[in-house]
């Protein structure tokens, strides 16, 4: 008899312990999946509320119901190439006087001076910070990989509008001046 009251603890205990390996398991595997997850949910919450100078994507639907204030902001552009990229990328034009609510055009040049063909990925922001979430791009050559034949030259436009509601925050009423500022990598760098 005392065999089996002995032995009925032991199968409970082992229970216990493969319950509690099953849920550190689950743990370990939760935790492995929010860290993969952790890249696309920071993205899409900076993409939401602009932190960090993440800019906005506009439709060109949406951007033909925004108004045009009246109300002017200066636009600076810049543009960087990471190092090792083999490239030349500038803005055309470093700043742009333009009307709060319309649509505007800046332009970007590119240039591979390597002998290989080589693919681009742009990363952006805005600065101040702030003015990331009411600054709206509707086309920009940031969405996708951009591929550069040896020598090739090309022009990489950007069609953008400040949202009104910049006016109307505290936070961003008194700013005078935005700055675009884009950095090339090569693709299969990152």
């Amino acid at each position: 008899m005392a065999q089996t009251i002995a032995s009925v603890p032991e199968k409970t205990q082992s229970t216990r312990n493969t319950r509690t390996g099953l849920i550190f398991l689950g743990v370990a595997l939760g935790m492995l999946g929010l860290g993969y997850a952790a890249v696309p949910l920071y993205r899409i919450f900076c993409q939401v509320t602009g932190i960090d100078g993440t800019t906005q994507r506009a439709s060109a639907a949406q951007a033909s119901e925004v108004k045009a204030t009246g109300n002017r902001i200066s636009v600076r552009f810049d543009g960087n190439v990471a190092t090792g990229l083999p490239w030349s990328f500038h803005p055309m034009q470093t700043t742009s006087n333009v009307m709060i609510g319309e649509k505007a055009l800046a332009k970007y040049e590119a240039r591979n001076n390597s002998a290989r063909e080589i693919t681009g990925t742009a990363v952006f922001n805005v600065s101040p910070v702030q003015a990331g979430k009411y600054f709206n791009k509707i086309e920009c050559f940031c969405f996708t990989e951009q591929t550069l034949k040896p020598g090739e030259d090309v022009e990489m436009p950007v069609i953008y509008y400040v949202d009104p509601a910049i006016l109307e925050d505290p936070d961003t009423k008194d700013i005078q001046q935005i700055t675009l500022s884009y950095s090339f990598y090569e693709s299969d760098r990152l």
